[in-house]
């Protein structure tokens, strides 16, 4: 989605969690590889974990309840730790929340008390990285689909997303990104299949310099 020198490339298995600093500058773009696969995300201020993504400055900052193309994704003191640079559905969910084993057994009973959900896998790849339960907060689901009713009612519903579909996210600091590719199988938000997610972050500044050399040199860009 954003061209630029790849400086990472990897795929999340199905149900796994997945971590890695994005460096100020560079683009992650989340390719959702099987279609309606949730990719639950946790973003933190590499330096400084303490100040991390916050739903509620996120929203009231935007004025609107849904992440679409723009969308400024705000910590907790209110700065900016990504923007979404390119979105190729409709809107994505900030809402819906990360499923776990208790609020599973709640929801569905307690024959599926054994289910991982994503807050485990948020508190395993949190460990890796030195952080904890107190460090979980309020999530994006990237490809998730989470109506908000008239009535203020919110629903988990089928997916908007298809096999290939992208967004892509700028750092505007170097920052943390956590994701667990939910192994949730009792809604359909991840269509009962759960599927592999591929990470690719990019550096854009080498082809952008490239584009300045050529605009300078009166070669038109793209040609050798």
């Amino acid at each position: 989605m954003v061209e630029g020198t790849v400086v990472l490339d990897e795929t999340v298995a199905p149900n796994a969690p997945w971590s890695a600093v994005v460096r100020k500058g560079h683009v992650l773009t989340i390719v959702d590889v099987g279609g309606n696969q949730s990719a639950d995300c946790l973003l933190y201020d590499a330096d400084d974990p303490e100040e991390r993504y916050s739903v509620p400055d996120t929203l009231a900052w935007q004025g609107n309840t849904y992440v679409r193309t723009g969308t400024v994704l705000r910590s907790n003191e209110g700065r900016a730790l990504m923007t979404v640079v390119a979105d190729e559905i409709d809107r994505q969910d900030t809402i819906g929340g990360a499923c776990g084993k208790e609020s599973n057994t709640l929801r569905y009973g307690h024959h599926v008390m054994f289910q991982h959900g994503c807050r485990e896998n948020f508190l395993a790849e949190a460990g890796r990285r030195g952080l904890g339960v107190r460090d979980l907060v309020s999530n994006l689901n990237w490809f998730m689909n989470v109506p908000v009713e008239a009535d203020g009612a919110l629903g988990i519903v089928d997916g908007m997303s298809a096999p290939g579909r992208r967004v892509a996210v700028r750092a505007e600091t170097d920052v943390l990104v956590l994701v667990s590719n939910c192994p949730q199988m009792n809604n359909p938000c991840n269509d009962f299949n759960p599927t592999p997610l591929r990470m690719l972050v990019v550096d854009p500044a080498p082809a952008a310099d490239e584009a300045r050399s050529a605009r300078a040199a009166g070669t038109p860009e793209g040609t050798a």
